[in-house]
This record gives C-alpha cells, structure tokens and sequence, in this order.
C-alpha cells in the first residue's frame, strides 16, 4: 500500500472516530458546562495518549523515530492551542443552543475555512471544481443558520459553530506545519495545553462541576474522537496537504448526522434536508477533486 493510500485511510478512520463527538457531547452537555466539557475532551486525548506511549515503550521498546519539535515552531504551537481552546468551548455552546444533526452538518464548514486559510497562507493550489464546492457548503451553512427561513430568524447556535470551525480551519493550518514532526507528540501536546487552558476558563467563569460517571465518559469520548482521531489526522496531513485531508474528513459530519437523527429520534425539516442535499454535493466534489 502507498502513502498516500494509507494516507487517505488515516484520514477516513479520524473522520470516523470524531463523528461520535457532536451527538455524545450533545448528551453530556446536560450534566457538564460547556467550558468544562471542552476541557476534560482535550484531557482525554492527552492523558489516553501519553497512556499509548508508555504502552508502547513498554511492550515495543523505543518506538519508531520521528522528528521532535523545536524551537522553530513554537508560533504554531501557541497557536494551535489557543485556537484548540477557544474552538471547543464555541462548538458546546453551539451545541447547547442548536440540534446535534445541525451542528454535526455545519462542521462541514471546516473545509471552507481550512482550504481558504491554506490557500492564502500556503498558497495551495484550489481548482474551479473545489470552490464550487466551497460555494455549495457555505450555502448549506447559511440554510441551516436561519431557523425560520421566511421570517430570517437567525441561529445563534449555528453561529457559534461556524465560529468554531473557523478557528479549527486556522488550526488545522498551523498543524500542517507540524505534521512532519511526532504524530502524538503534537496531539499530547494539544491535549495538556488547551484542557488545561480550557479547566481554567471553566473555573474562572463558575462553570465547574463535578459528576464522576459524566467526567468519565467525557475523557473517553476526548480519547476517541479528539486524541485518536487528531493523530491519524496530523499522520494523513503529511501526504494530503491540508486542504485535502479537510476534504476526506468532510466525510465526518455526515456521519455525526446521521448517528444525531437516530439517537434524538428527530425528524428531518425541509430546511435541513435541503441544506443536507447542497452539502453532500459539495462534499463529493471536494472528495472528487484532483
């Protein structure tokens, strides 16, 4: 198998796992505040990580060498974490005040923010074919940010998502520079920083509770969905370039969807079905676009 194949199951398999996120969160956001929950979902990926490490060392040896990260990069490190603070903390409160389906469909906005970012910034190449599809998706995001598309009632959830995926958009960039270095390294990294970061805010603004079941269940889901799933995400953005690997994630949301439907028993408006429409179209022509 080529890299770039293990490239494109890399990003298949995070697109996978962080599926999960928006309905779980949805859930635990009942017993867990906002600033929190984002918080023990990045305590998760760094404490489950630095967990895999050590079983590795102890049952491998020393693992596969990669390249650490210097000094150099320490812009994009600050970044990437300051942003992995306030994007999660946005996207709980998006979901406190919008559906799971809507928001789990409007982080398909992350490719627009991500290929934009990348192409002013890393001047990555963008066809026609990939902004008409930047084009259907941000129409699809503005359907499903009216709740009432003929009084123009706007969604303040979905623009706290949206917010949200812009700031993951930006992420994603920075960690394009760091994703020739350690996989894990950067996402332990990501994890002790922005959940400490975040366990502050939380504090700060009175927004810490303890719920032991719940708290539990939130490290788990921050394993899966934000630690494995960052680290097969930053492996596939060695090969795929951001951009790209945006677009096989796009894959994601969909599947948030879908889980979100079934579980909170909700039926499909004709808005978001509509939205739903535009928005897998766009998403094939990103996953199509060569």
């Amino acid at each position: 198998m080529s890299k770039h194949q293990k490239a494109i199951i890399y990003a298949i398999l995070a697109a996978l796992l962080y599926a999960i996120s928006a309905p779980i969160s949805k859930i635990l956001l009942n017993e867990i505040h906002p600033a929190l929950m984002a918080s023990l979902l990045y305590w998760g990926a760094g404490i489950g990580l630095s967990g895999v490490v050590l079983i590795q060392r102890a049952f491998q040896g020393v693992p596969p060498k990669e390249n650490r990260l210097t000094k150099n990069e320490l812009p994009f490190i600050i970044g990437m974490i300051l942003l992995d603070i306030l994007a999660p903390i946005l996207l709980m409160i998006g979901l406190n005040m919008t559906t799971a389906a809507n928001a789990s469909l409007l982080n398909n906005f992350e490719i627009v923010a991500t290929s934009i970012i990348a192409l002013f910034y890393f001047k990555e190449k963008i066809s026609p074919r990939l902004w008409f599809a930047i084009f259907l998706v941000t129409l699809s995001s503005a359907l499903l940010s009216f709740e009432d598309l003929n009084s123009f009632s706007f969604s303040i959830g979905s623009l706290f998502v949206i917010l949200a995926c812009t700031g993951w958009g930006l992420e994603n960039n920075f960690t394009r520079v760091l994703s020739k270095k350690n996989p894990l390294q950067i996402v332990i990294m990501k994890g002790l920083g922005a959940g400490f970061g975040s366990l502050i805010i939380a504090v700060v603004a009175g927004d810490f509770s303890i719920n032991f079941q719940y708290i539990v269940m939130a490290l788990i889901l921050g394993f899966l969905a934000y630690g494995l799933s960052i680290t097969l995400y930053v492996r596939a953005q060695r090969d795929l370039g951001a951009s790209r690997t945006s677009a096989y994630y796009a894959f994601s949301p969909f599947m948030g969807t879908a889980i979100s439907l079934v579980l909170f028993r909700q039926i499909p408006t004709f808005t978001f079905l509509m939205a739903l429409s535009i928005m897998l179209v766009g998403a094939y022509l990103v996953y199509s676009d060569h």
